[in-house]
């Protein structure tokens, strides 16, 4: 009979071993609810020793959390070839399979969680919000943004995460719907904002010029041109 010999790992090793760990507890449960003792069994080492590579339960939430944020961040990263449309689509649907396989991590980590006051955490979420701005501008392709569509665009993102947020409780709208839903409303915040502002009009246009007649966009202006008709006698 052949007994099994535990490899010793190395200090970075071991780290990424307790960051994945708790990251993996964290996305199941409120980061609030899960013990020190917990990581340390998920991980098959002792109690004392996750104390040797991080000084307490904040510090190892804080670095599962910028794991987490960087994959969150990265969700928004899109070659900026084809349809904007469909493009955005995409993202979404990205971002929601984050939130989907992250539920109690995602809300803890745009909540606060048990670091609530944390200059760390909240630079962590500052820097996923920051990152998807910075890429939504790559989607449009500018590089020196008007006041208002900042404005948009930042509306949208919080949008987005406000969304997702109850989305999460209860979950009773289905997925898919919710992903184009906003992608839709980005489209509505930048036409309203163009109707305003000659800059943002043509921004918009710029945005839409290669849209196809079946993209999310377009699928849009029929639902509402639909809902402006009167109803059939």
């Amino acid at each position: 009979m052949t007994t099994g010999v535990r490899r010793r790992m190395g200090v970075d090793e071991r780290r990424q071993q307790l960051i994945g760990v708790a990251l993996e507890l964290f996305s199941r449960r409120s980061p609030d609810e899960v013990s020190i003792d917990e990581i340390a069994s998920a991980a098959g080492i002792s109690r004392p020793l996750v104390y040797h590579y991080f000084p307490g339960k904040i510090s190892l939430y804080e670095a599962a959390l910028q794991r987490a944020s960087d994959d969150l961040a990265s969700r928004f990263v899109e070659p900026p070839e084809g349809p904007l449309g469909a493009r955005l689509l995409r993202v979404m649907r990205r971002f929601f399979d984050f939130v989907d396989d992250h539920g109690p991590g995602f809300a803890a980590l745009m909540r606060g969680g048990p670091a609530v006051g944390s200059s760390t955490t909240n630079a962590l979420v500052d820097g996923v919000r920051q990152a998807a701005y910075l890429q939504m501008l790559s989607h449009l392709k500018i590089e020196d943004p008007p006041a208002r569509l900042e404005l948009v665009i930042r509306s949208w993102i919080s949008l987005v995460e406000s969304t997702a947020l109850i989305w999460l409780d209860g979950r009773r709208i289905p997925r898919a719907e919710l992903e184009v839903q906003l992608v839709h409303d980005f489209a509505a915040l930048a036409a309203v904002s163009a109707a305003y502002d000659q800059e943002m009009a043509e921004v918009l246009r710029q945005g839409l010029k290669d849209e196809p007649g079946e993209g999310p966009f377009s699928d849009l202006v029929v639902r509402l041109v639909a809902l402006a008709s009167p109803p059939a006698v």
